[in-house]
Order: structure tokens, then sequence, then C-alpha cells
């Protein structure tokens, strides 16, 4: 569920996309109405906000696939119970995941789809700390939708797989994978329509720090961020609305993206750290390490103060702001109120560095001799402007 304190994040208490989804609600009625949709990792955060957002048009089938058979039992019930939400009858839920042989199988015997949304994604730059995490990290955001789109015997009406604004001039290796899937996706465009989008952070999202803030409350523990990496944020709502937008709306090629300020739409986790106590009744008080948080708790608590370690950053992978593209990519500005498109076409890709890394990573995956190194190497080959720093040091080692 979407946290109350959003707008502590994002700035905002009404939805970024408002406007766009009430100019095109007609558009995105007729065109959802009535169609066959898959959802791929319908039950996560970002995924379950999608569901909600292709509800509201009614589609004639849904169908939920997740790995995680607890939160797709938690989506039916929260669906089935909401009063404002009507449910297809053409509706059902896999417990399975992107890459596997039951999901192949599943999309080879099932009729055609209109929509397919792929919101299955390894997120968070600390699952890059080793070659073991990596390898699944490439085979989730990189080989499984590869693969998926090279078995699809119908083509649907449009593919979406989810980006990330970590995308573009990326500092670490989720946000190489995501600058290659989407290369991966103008390779397969003649054969199969695609868009997707690069958005921000989603507030509060679950595994995000802001998240972590409210667990960390919960459990009477100290918090802990950095206070000098800014980043842009979303609500789950305008997650769920971009997505769907892009899948329905977007050209073949076409990347949407938030069209926030710089400056104005960033801001630092410390910061929102700090307005999350206030809101709370809480005063912040900075310590100077970890241990210093971790041994003040109690008697800080106790007063309505609340210990915080913020820090600069220093771990591999970060980047101290965010850009959702880069001044070579060709701009559309002009067709929504809130959002940017990025236009692309196949012409953009280099296909024969894209099938070279697609050849190193399925070797790789089970050859011992193959390292974290090798694996970057391979990256900055099919994505140049990869500026990936190893310090030595990941987020597993902080609080």
């Amino acid at each position: 569920m979407p946290s109350p304190y959003e707008y502590l994040a994002t700035g905002r208490r009404s939805s970024l996309f408002e406007e766009d989804v009430r100019e095109h609600a007609a558009e995105l009625d007729r065109e959802i109405g009535g169609s066959r949709v898959a959802v791929i990792g319908a039950a996560g955060s970002i995924g379950s906000s999608v569901v909600r957002s292709l509800l509201a048009h009614r589609p004639r089938a849904l169908v939920l696939v997740d790995l995680s058979e607890n939160n797709l039992v938690e989506i039916v019930r929260e669906l089935r119970s909401d009063p404002t939400i009507a449910m297809p009858e053409d509706f059902a839920t896999l417990p399975i995941g992107l890459g596997s042989v039951e999901c192949s199988r599943y999309f080879r015997e099932s009729a055609p789809f209109d929509f397919i949304l792929n919101l299955a994604a390894m997120k968070h730059v600390r699952s890059e700390k080793d070659v073991y995490c990596l390898i699944r990290m490439i085979d989730t955001n990189v080989l499984h939708p590869h693969a998926f789109l090279r078995e699809l015997s119908t083509p649907c009406r449009k593919f979406f797989s989810v980006s990330s604004d970590k995308a573009t001039r990326p500092a670490n290796l989720m946000g190489a994978s995501k600058m290659l899937m989407e290369k991966i996706l103008l390779v397969e465009s003649s054969r199969q329509p695609f868009s997707t989008a690069r958005f921000a952070n989603v507030a509060f999202s679950d595994g995000s720090l802001p998240h972590g803030f409210l667990m960390r409350i919960a459990k009477h523990q100290p918090i802990a961020a950095p206070d000098d990496v800014k980043r842009y944020f979303m609500s789950h709502e305008e997650a769920g609305q971009i997505c769907v937008l892009s899948c329905v709306l977007g050209e073949n090629g076409d990347v949407f993206f938030p069209n926030l300020a710089r400056e104005l739409g960033e801001k630092t986790f410390a910061a929102i750290a700090r307005d999350l106590l206030h809101e709370l009744g809480y005063e912040p008080v900075a310590c100077a390490s970890e241990q210093e948080a971790r041994a003040r708790a109690r008697e800080l608590i106790a007063e309505r103060k609340w210990p915080c370690w913020f820090f600069r950053s220093d771990t591999s992978g970060e980047k101290p702001f965010e850009e959702f593209h880069t001044g070579g990519e060709k701009l559309d500005l002009a067709r929504f109120p809130h959002i940017g498109i990025v236009k692309q076409s196949q012409t953009d890709v280099d296909e024969r560095a894209v099938a070279d890394f697609l050849r190193f990573a399925a070797a790789a995956r089970s050859d011992p001799r193959i390292l974290k190194a090798d694996y970057v190497r391979e990256l900055r080959r099919v994505v140049p402007d990869l500026d990936h720093l190893e310090t030595g040091k990941n987020l597993d080692q902080k609080m």
C-alpha cells in the first residue's frame, strides 16, 4: 500500500500526471477497454500500482504474474475489497517468474495478449556487490526479457518493460543493465513494438530507503541516510500512470520520463528523514557515527527525539544527482504537459555490441573464471557512457 507520507518526498499531494491522464482518458478507455492484459511483476509496489491504473480503464482480461505467492494473495484481496474497482471476469494470478520454464509455457499456451507489461526488475544498487548477485541482476533485467521476446510466438500490440532514471549516463551496473535492456528492446522492435519509462524513485516503495525509515521508526532503531545524494521522487499512483501511459499511448521505441525541473524536483534522503520525523512529532538528533546512533537510541526516543546518522556517500555505484536523458537524445516535450519522451529507433543501437554481450552473459553465468570486473568491462563495451567507480564499499556495510 502507498505510504501516507509520499508527499514528503515528492512535494505533491496530487498526481503530477493528473492532467495527462484526464486529457487522454477517452483514448485510454478505448485502447484498454476490452483488451487482454498481462502484468509481470504485478505484486510489487510499482506493479500493483500499474494494475490499479489499468483497471480504471476496464480491460476484458487481466493476468497477474509474480514470484511472490504471498504478495499475489494480498493484491487480490485488496482489489476485490475495493468498492471503486471493477474486476474483469477473466482474471487470473500465477505465482511464477519471468525466465522460468512455466512462464514460457504459459505464454506459449495462452491466448494472445494485447498488452504485456514487465515490471520485474532488480532495482537496487546494493544488489550488484558481487558476481553472484550481478548474475541474477543481468538475468532479471537483461536476459529474461530478451528470451521472453524471442519466445513470444504471437507479438502483442505493445510490450512494456520498465527502465530507470539510473540508465542515463549510468554510474552503476544496475543502471547499465537497464540501458542495455532498452537497447535489446530496440533490436527486437521491428518484430515486437515496445515502449518503456525512465522514472524516479517511488516514494516509500518496498525496499527503498524512505520505506526503511518507517521500518526503523516502527522498531525504535536509529535512522541512517546520505546527506549528499539528490533524487527525484514519484508517488505510487504516478508510477502506475506513467507506465500505463507509455505502454498504451507511446509509439514504438518511446521512452517516457517525468518532466521535472532540476533542483526543484530533487531531494536528499537526509531531508526526507528529517521531514518524516518532524511529521511524526520527533526531533532529529545528528550523531557522529553509527555506533553513537545505536547507543543513544533508547535514551533519545524516550524524549521524543530520534538518533540519526547522516553521512557523505562513499559506496560503489552512487551518483550525486539523477537525470532522465542526455544532450544527444531526441526529445518530444510537447505531446504531454508533464511527461517528456525520448524518441528512439532501431538505427540508434549497435546490434553487434548487444549480441556480443548476450553471448558473454549467457556463457558467464556458470563460468567460475568470470568475475565482477569482467562484467564491468563487457558492459562498458555495449554501454560506453557507464561511469562505474569501484570503491570497495557497498550498502550492506551500512545501517
